[in-house]
């Protein structure tokens, strides 16, 4: 059909005239409503944006000498990391003369590696870069799922025992009053 019969059809019900494939031969058009088209589409390119998980990495540094309640602190933020589903890059840095010493920072990166193996995997296992020495551990969603559900029989079972405890508690007084 011509173009002059095509947008003379789409102008008389008050819609667009728009070209799907120009590069089909003969030019493929359509009549819409353009605005409420992208509109849509828009919609539904953010939906999909919704969806999706952007991982991150996040970082926790160390040094050689960390103490044993800074060292916990910092494998704690670490796990949470990894739960909420971002990748962890540890970092022991060493300072002035504590670079002699690379095994110190080693035996550190073991300890985090083998309080994390519930939840990741290492993807970079230790690696010198200058003064520091760097790990990368990434989530794995089998691993977490299964924390999360043992996490969970365990909430359940400390809010039985607590209610337990409640009910015995509540009675007590009872019995004592008669």
């Amino acid at each position: 059909m011509p173009t002059s019969e095509a947008l003379t059809q789409a102008e008389a019900v008050g819609l667009d005239l728009v070209e799907v494939a120009p590069m089909a031969d003969p030019p493929v058009c359509r009549i819409m409503d353009y605005g409420k088209f992208k509109y849509e589409k828009s919609k539904k390119a953010k939906e999909a944006k919704k969806k999706q998980h952007v991982m991150h990495l996040k970082e926790i540094k160390l040094h050689p000498k960390t103490d044993e309640h800074d060292f916990m602190f910092k494998m704690d933020h670490a796990r949470k990391f990894l739960l909420k589903g971002d990748r962890v890059k540890a970092t022991v840095v060493f300072r002035g003369r504590e670079i002699t010493h690379i095994d110190f920072g080693k035996t550190v990166l073991d300890r985090l590696d083998t309080f994390l193996t519930d939840l990741a995997q290492v993807e970079l296992s230790q690696k010198m870069e200058g003064r520091n020495m760097t790990s990368i551990y990434v989530p794995d969603k089998l691993k977490i799922r299964d924390y999360n559900k043992k996490m969970e029989l365990e909430k359940k079972k400390e809010n039985a025992e607590s209610t337990k405890e409640n009910v015995e508690n509540a009675t007590a007084p009872q019995a004592a009053n008669t």
